[in-house]
Formats: structure tokens, sequence, C-alpha cells
């Protein structure tokens, strides 16, 4: 009988839900999306059902639809560092992953920055890189939009080896304890690093990281973004959702690493994902229902519908039938959102099919087709469901996204994180101190992963549980 698989451990993220159209902050639950208390809530929560790390995603521009500011920007957009750095005191194992553009920033700011994070932290930084070839958001920045689309993976690249660079400019040995004469350092060889980009002299400010660099994480889905994960990145935030999508995307992710010489387990592919609990599988389902209609109002039917067709379309009734006018030719009615119509006259035609046959107005077409994957039934059901992806090789886990600012997250980690330690794919304590133990990730200047397969640490630290 050929050997069966050690059961695969599941991986989880929190992803603060802050300014996105999956956020009801209409719902008298609801928080703020700036007090600390929201951020610090969602932390503990999140490292109280033993998550691996806390995600925060950035905004260097407030977004405009049809000249008017998105109406969950104008509660403002807090500096991600700030956060994190911040979260550091009110935590003491989880991670700590911040998205920061690597269009609009230098290497050497960029890696005294994460250095700081995940030297104060004990090794729990993370960083999603993030590339940007809008020249609206540019008009903040000093190279303003000049960068062309075609460039952004090049400078993406160029920024994380630079900063690897700056990161390595310090070996471990490097600090020298003496009692009688203090703390010295041994002479340190300055950084030269030269690219079409950057020409960087050192040496740097900062020794090196526990964890050596940051666990670099990419969330791009494009052949680029996914040859850039394959080559740097330690987690891909994949927007794959779905079990056959998701395993073809897996796969092809992690054939990709064997050129670049990386094992299949150096690189965890983490989809975004909501979820709706329930009592039973009817009333999750009929709660699901209840919170999308919320998500996407009439407004913000008519909003996204704007979005493709690059006209206002006011007029319409959310309730009624598609419009019978095509998509404007240049699409420009909204600035600053990631996901823009690259090919508006496709989206438009494939809409109209989908409406047609479904028989769907323009608010429930756009339910249908602005969903991100959502596992929705009891907690035992979605955790089983869970597992299933993982075990399947759809997924190594996921970045949950709650629809509730700050206490989305309590119900999932009070009843679906018990179901899937029963089903022995998730932790009972931390195992090590760093993120990359809690991801299973060798360090960048260790042959040997930091964990086995079964997710228990080779280093023999004592594992630490949760308060």
């Amino acid at each position: 009988m050929p050997e069966q698989r050690p059961r695969k451990q599941i991986h989880l993220a929190a992803h603060f839900p802050g300014v996105n159209h999956h956020t009801v902050w209409t719902d008298p639950a609801s928080g703020s999306q700036i007090d600390f208390d929201s951020f610090v809530h969602l932390a503990r929560t999140a490292e109280r059902g033993l998550f691996d790390f806390f995600f925060l995603a950035e905004g260097l521009r407030l977004r405009e639809h049809r000249d008017r500011i998105h109406d969950l920007d104008v509660v403002g957009r807090p500096d991600t560092f700030t956060v994190l750095n911040a979260l550091v005191a009110v935590t003491t194992h989880l991670g700590l992953a911040g998205t920061i553009n690597t269009t609009f920033n230098e290497p050497f700011e960029l890696a005294r920055q994460f250095a700081s994070l995940d030297h104060l932290s004990g090794g729990r930084a993370a960083w999603n890189a993030v590339t940007s070839s809008d020249a609206f958001t540019g008009e903040n920045f000093r190279r303003g939009g000049y960068l062309d689309h075609a460039k952004r993976y090049t400078r993406a690249h160029e920024v994380v080896d630079a900063t690897r660079a700056l990161w390595d400019n310090w070996p471990a040995d490097t600090l020298v304890i003496d009692r009688e004469r203090g703390v010295f350092a041994r002479p340190v060889t300055p950084v030269h690093f030269s690219s079409e980009q950057f020409e960087i002299d050192g040496p740097f400010v900062l020794p090196r990281g526990p964890q050596g660099y940051p666990v670099q994480i990419q969330a791009g889905d494009s052949d680029e973004g996914r040859e850039f994960a394959a080559a740097k990145a330690d987690v891909i935030f994949s927007a794959h959702g779905e079990l056959a999508d998701g395993q073809r995307f897996y796969r092809d992710v992690k054939d990709r690493l064997a050129r670049y010489g990386r094992d299949r387990d150096d690189l965890k592919i983490l989809p975004a994902a909501g979820f709706v609990l329930g009592d039973t599988t009817a009333e999750a389902h009929e709660r699901a229902h209840h919170i999308r209609r919320q998500q996407v109002t009439p407004q913000t039917a008519i909003a996204f519908l704007e979005q493709v067709w690059g006209r206002d379309l006011s007029a319409y009734d959310p309730d009624g039938p598609l419009p019978d006018i095509d998509p404007a030719e240049d699409v420009n009615i909204t600035r600053g959102r990631v996901r823009h119509a690259k090919d508006p006259r496709a989206i438009a035609d494939a809409w109209r099919a989908k409406a047609a046959a479904e028989h769907l107005s323009i608010r429930e077409l756009i339910i249908a087709t602005t969903a991100r994957q959502q596992f929705v039934g009891t907690p035992r059901e979605v955790a089983v469901e869970i597992d299933r992806y993982v075990q399947s090789d759809a997924a190594d886990g996921f970045v949950l996204v709650p629809y509730l600012t700050p206490t989305g997250l309590d119900e999932f980690v009070d009843k679906v994180v018990p179901e899937l330690q029963s089903l022995g794919s998730f932790r009972t304590a931390y195992t090590g101190p760093t993120l990359r133990h809690h991801l299973g990730l060798r360090h960048p200047h260790d042959s040997s992963p930091a964990n086995d397969s079964t997710g228990q640490s080779r280093h023999g630290t004592e594992g630490v549980r949760a308060s």
C-alpha cells in the first residue's frame, strides 16, 4: 500500500477588514476602522485563536468614484508601520504583516522599517510587497506616475533584492559582547548595490533581524506575479477560492519553485476567504444572504456597474435590468482602486449573458460576481470544508476577512478553531517564537526548514499556549 501523507496543518491569518466592499460598516455592531482599540481587538482575537499572523492593508491615496471619495475611505487610513509597531506591545506570538508598496518607497527606508519591526517583535514581521503603475496614486510621490506598467515587477524585484542586501550586511556574528570592554562590532563591509533603479552604499544601520528576512508575502495573480512569488515570496495571498481553481493555481505556482532551487514547502498559498456561521446549515445560509445584501447596497451595485461601463448610471434601477448601452471607450470613472476593468466590453458581454441566463437584476448580478470565497455553515461544517481545501492541495490555509470591524473574528475563534483542532489539522499551541516557526518556513540562511510537515518545531522550542 502507498504510504499515506501526513495530515497537513492549516495556516490561518486575520485580515483587518478596513476599507473594502466586504465590510458592513452600517451594521450596528460595526466599530471604528481607525481607533487603536479596533486593531487591538482583532489582533488579540487572532492570537487567542493561535493564528499565524495579522494582516494589514495599505492606502496611499483615497479612492475616488465620479470625483467623490469612496464612502469607506472617508474614515481615513492609518500608517501601516505605526499600527504594527504599536501592536507589538499588546501581542506576544502573533505575526504582524504589512502591505507596503515597492513602487513609491525606497529600499533603504523599507529595510530599516521592517528590520526595526522584526527586532521589536522578536521575529514576527512580514511584508506584503505590492506594486503600482497608477499615476493617480503616484501624484502623492516625488516619482509621480512615471513608472511604466511593464516595469513595476522589475522595480519590485530590485527593491526586494536591495533590502535583502542591506539586511545581509550584518553577519550573524557581527556583534561581540565583552563584559569588560562593552559591546562593539566587527568591521562590516559596506553594501554596494547597483541596479537600473538604485545605487546604494552601506553599511546598513541595524543588525540582522531574528528571522534573517521578514516573511515575504506577495499578492499578484498575473504570470509576472506568480513568477515573482516563486522566486522570492514565502506566502502568496491568492484570490483563487473555488476548489478546482485553487488546485490549478496551487499546482502552477508550486511547480515553479524548483527552478529557483526551492522546495514546495518554501511557499505557502493562502487565499482570502470570508465565513458565515449558524446553528444550522439553513440558518447560516440565510444569514449569509442577508450579509451579502448589506455588503452590496443598491448604491454599491450601481457604483460597481459604473466602474465597468465608465458612465454615470445613477438613473438606472438597481433592481432592474442591465443597461442596453455599451461601456465607454475610456473607463476612468473610478480612480485608486486595484481592480480595474481591462476589457470593459468583454466584461459587459459576460455579465449580460449571466444576467439573462439566471434572470438577475443589476444588484443580484453584482452580488453574484463580486463575492469572494466564503465558507458558510455550522462551525463543524466550516471546519470540515476548510480542512478539505487544505488536504486536497487547493490551499495551505486561508486569510480570513471578517465582515465586521473589529469583532467579526470572535465567533470563528470561539467555535471553528476547536473543530479544526479536533480534526487534528490545527495547532493547540504555538511551537516557536517567530512567524517563520508558525508557518513552517526555513530560516533564509539555514538549509533546514523551521518545522516538519506536521507543524512541530525542529528546534526544540517549548510549546507556548495562547492565553
